[in-house]
């Protein structure tokens, strides 16, 4: 790259006006707030808890330490090495791939557009604790009262109790996301993670201060070991590890672009990778406390009362506030935890859109910050205040991890692997810096096992959607909301790949400049 720039580098100059985490501390903390999100909650207990019990503790080890903190090696090296967004950091790894980069951009469009659906759900359920709103109904409010759910399809009735706090969601993003990597995103983490983990600890002890509580502990970690030989609960295992650290969409790739030259990613991946796996330990032992005590309350076994996802957050747990003592402080604790961990995760997806747009368009952070979060918001209310809003929220949730997310981290990682072939270098830059020295068992990972077992996860995953229809949803909702959007995101990946860079010596990056 030429130096146009009079004095300093050409990416000295780029890095400040791109901005950057002020330290490792930081960046780790920002880090761990994408990955630790709404799943590590209410999805691993059940997946826990459905495939063995505690004996998912070896595969999820397993896949932790052969797919997931290799490629979030992976991701942090390409960020690191090549200081771009994620489509410019492909584009400077090798042009023609940066199509995966902006395919991996639209996917983060579609997750911001009904996350914050969900983290407006938590955030009135917040307030919601406080005087038990929900009666001795809870799964008629969330759906009838809160919801007004109405049959599947798609409707233009507005819900208020939605659409307000879904508004101020937004409006919340659009200051944070402005303010910048340090001041906005940096600044957010260092104050809501640590309150993060001493709210969930606080709702652990709470939770294991109940009565049954050790039935619901009992019912997660008794270990079957006989379901170790069953396939579908190693890929249960690289599922859940694959979703829960935020790789393979651009998040990582994005935040490590950020990140100081000198910097220890290697190192940094460790703390990241196993800081995410504690909380979701310490999430199942709070969840399942608390499910326990719901057991024994109604008089039934934990597995009558365990569940995932929307379910286990909006129905079970509320049913478990109103019974329990102290419930409103439990209640608040267990929904002020979704918020903010949603919350830093809904900004690192947001990131990864609004980083793409800037480097290519060379954009300022204010205007680019106004381009991608006022459209982005404006679908989110129109699909997602409305009385329909959760049947396309929960088809487009579906479709967009199970056939966008874990097809291009395939196609990436067998992409870089094997089609340009620079893991080798990636392995230098990471290695320069790096505490924890990476070789050919990292190759081998990165370039088979890893790609090999979420391929198998896909295929799986798609067979089974081909066998019936998801959920029984109405066709035309699947082939929309579904299909459509897992076919478009590549169409519209390939197209915005063709778009000339505004600059195109921003596609060179020689190695003087980021050692």
């Amino acid at each position: 790259m030429t130096d146009n720039a009079g004095s300093g580098t050409g990416a000295q100059v780029e890095e400040t006006r791109r901005g950057g985490f002020s330290s490792r501390r930081v960046f780790i903390l920002a880090a761990v707030g994408s990955a630790v999100g709404l799943g590590n909650i209410w999805r691993f207990p059940y997946v826990a808890y459905e495939n063995g019990g505690g004996a998912f503790i070896l595969p999820y080890l397993v896949a932790l330490l052969t797919a997931g903190i290799p490629f979030l090696l992976l991701d942090y090296g390409l960020g690191h090495r090549f200081r771009g967004s994620a489509p410019l950091s492909f584009a400077r790894a090798r042009k023609r791939i940066e199509g995966l980069g902006w395919w991996q951009v639209l996917i983060c469009f579609f997750i911001a557009v009904y996350y914050a659906a969900v983290l407006a759900w938590a955030l009135r359920y917040t307030f919601f604790s406080v005087n038990k709103a929900w009666g001795d109904d809870p799964e008629a409010f969330f759906f009838e009262d809160f919801l007004h759910l109405g049959d599947p399809g798609v409707a233009m009735e507005f819900t208020p109790g939605v659409l307000v706090p879904l508004l101020v969601v937004w409006v919340a993003l659009i200051v944070i996301m402005a303010l910048g990597v340090q001041r906005g995103i940096g600044t957010i983490a260092m104050i809501f993670i640590p309150i993060l983990v001493i709210a969930f600890l606080a709702l652990v002890v709470q939770a294991l201060m109940l009565p049954g509580a050790g039935g619901g502990l009992n019912a997660l970690f008794t270990p079957d070991w006989a379901a170790l030989l069953e396939p579908g609960v190693w890929a249960a295992a690289f599922g859940q590890i694959f979703f829960s650290l935020s790789i393979g969409f651009g998040i990582m790739i994005t935040y490590a672009s950020y990140v100081k030259r000198k910097t220890d990613m290697s190192g940094s991946a460790m703390v990241v990778g196993f800081s995410n796996s504690g909380f979701e330990l310490l999430a199942g032992i709070g969840v399942f406390a608390a499910l326990g005590f719901m057991a024994q309350a109604s008089g039934v076994a934990v597995g009558e009362v365990a569940s995932d996802g929307i379910g286990l957050a909006f129905v079970a747990f509320p049913a478990i506030i109103s019974e329990a003592p102290a419930g409103a402080v439990l209640g608040v604790l267990f929904f002020g935890s979704l918020v903010i961990a949603g919350l830093t995760s809904l900004i690192s997806v947001l990131e990864v859109v609004i980083s793409g747009v800037r480097d290519k368009f060379e954009m300022s952070r204010t205007t680019a910050t106004l381009a991608v979060v006022i459209p982005t918001a404006l679908v989110s209310l129109v699909l997602f205040s409305t009385t329909s809003g959760l049947y396309v929220l929960d088809i487009v949730d579906h479709f967009i991890n199970q056939f966008g997310i874990l097809a291009v981290a395939v196609i990436s990682m067998l992409v870089l692997a094997w089609g340009v072939r620079l893991l080798p270098e990636l392995a230098r830059h990471l290695n320069h810096r790096g505490s924890i020295p990476l070789g050919r068992l990292w190759k081998v990972l990165v370039g088979v096992v890893a790609p090999v077992a979420l391929l198998y996860v896909l295929i799986r995953q798609l067979i089974t959607d081909i066998s019936a229809p998801y959920e029984d949803y109405p066709a035309w909702m699947l082939a929309t909301f579904g299909w459509g959007v897992v076919v478009g995101v590549v169409i519209l990946a390939a197209l915005a790949s063709l778009a000339p860079w505004k600059s195109q010596t921003r596609l060179d990056l020689t190695e003087e400049e980021v050692r």
